[in-house]
């Protein structure tokens, strides 16, 4: 499945809140009814959204099709989980002294590390302080536990994750979610990346819902 999203990148990226009426905001919003078709039987929960390397666009993706969701009138939790490059304290304007690092570690809960934004049913996870060590918080039992703890109060997970091709964190997170969205750029993401991410993905069983074909 190809889930085609052309001319997504603006400078104000959150398209869906700011700009609902265009054709980028209702590209998004096929995304999400494709999603719901294709888990019709069994409905995706919590889902990773990645790439094969960086800037091709899977956080603007992540934000958006959780606002999409969201507008549904679904509880959605949207985590920030790319440790090397975490943007989404930024893009939503919440403090990042708190978050998913600190979940893991078992510094803060869930509820206390989480931020409620301006958008109804959408709460906002950031990555937290992240260091060195950072990467070796990913782990199958940390993540499934915050997973567990997630769906008590949610719809949806969706977790922007790391690129592929950069950390090995981006394939635990696709083995533990429901499915994954696989994100690549037009022009940018070579063919080669592009298959060797999708190899490893299909090394851990991830159940890849479809691919984003991203440009600017």
């Amino acid at each position: 499945m190809v889930l085609k999203a052309g001319g997504i990148t603006v400078r104000r990226s959150l398209t869906v809140y700011h700009n609902p009426q265009s054709s980028a905001a209702e590209q998004y919003r096929s995304i999400r009814n494709n999603i719901q078709f294709f888990s019709e039987n069994h409905k995706v929960r919590s889902m990773v959204v990645t790439s094969p390397g960086t800037g091709e666009g899977k956080t603007t993706t992540a934000c958006n099709l959780a606002l999409s969701i969201a507008a549904r009138g679904e509880r959605v939790l949207l985590i920030d989980a790319d440790f090397k490059t975490p943007t989404m304290h930024l893009t939503f304007n919440v403090p990042n002294t708190g978050g998913l690092t600190s979940v893991l570690i078992g510094k803060l809960s869930l509820a206390e590390a989480m931020y409620p934004s301006d958008i109804p049913g959408l709460d906002i996870l950031p990555s937290g302080p992240v260091g060195m060590r950072s990467a070796e918080l990913i782990t199958s039992q940390g993540i499934s536990f915050l997973l567990q703890r997630a769906k008590e109060k949610y719809d949806t997970v969706i977790i922007d994750g790391p690129p592929v091709l950069i950390s090995s964190d981006a394939a635990v997170l696709a083995n533990l979610c429901g499915g994954v969205i696989f994100v690549v750029q037009r022009g940018k993401t070579q063919k080669e990346a592009a298959s060797e991410a999708k190899r490893t993905l299909e090394r851990v069983k991830a159940n890849i819902l479809g691919v984003v074909v991203n440009k600017k």
